[in-house]
């Protein structure tokens, strides 16, 4: 009986370990996703893997790239002193961005490069997006979002 409860246990630490290093829950802040997920919503983000377009990816920001974000862009609060921002993938390696996704230096390299991403966020007119920053580099990518994590009050 030991035994088995013994390696219940072990067997329980293993995984949530397991799932500690695959799954976080992030924050989203600001309204640069609206209305697919708003200020304070919570979501499950499966750290790494590969990104495709549609999916929603947290990121990231790239240092020196925006000194002071404005607090209504979509920041993630993962638990660091870094800052993360919450995007929909549009164009990934070797895709044609879509029409006015980048900024004019970088609309005559004709494909996304390797190594980089094309991220808008949903709410157009109130996002920091590869719009003003280029690309992302696939790097900075923590994970892909997958799904919204119910309020804390729901039973």
């Amino acid at each position: 009986m030991v035994l088995g409860l013994g390696m219940a246990l072990g067997a329980a630490l293993i995984t949530g370990t397991v799932l500690r290093r695959t799954l976080v829950v992030v924050t989203v802040r600001g309204g640069s996703m609206e209305p697919t997920y708003r200020d304070g919503e919570r979501v499950l983000v499966r750290r790494g893997g590969r990104c495709a377009v549609g999916q929603v990816v947290v990121v990231r920001q790239e240092d020196g790239r925006r000194s002071s974000p404005s607090p209504s862009q979509a920041l993630a609060a993962v638990g660091t002193a870094q800052e993360w921002m919450i995007k929909r993938v549009a164009a990934v390696a070797g895709d044609r961005p879509p029409p006015g996704a980048l900024p004019e230096p970088y609309t005559a390299g004709g494909s996304v490069p390797p190594g980089a991403l094309v991220l808008l966020g949903d709410n157009t007119h109130d996002s920091y997006d590869s719009r003003e920053a280029g690309y992302f580099p696939t790097t900075h990518v923590l994970g892909t979002v997958l799904r919204p994590r119910p309020p804390a009050d729901v039973r």
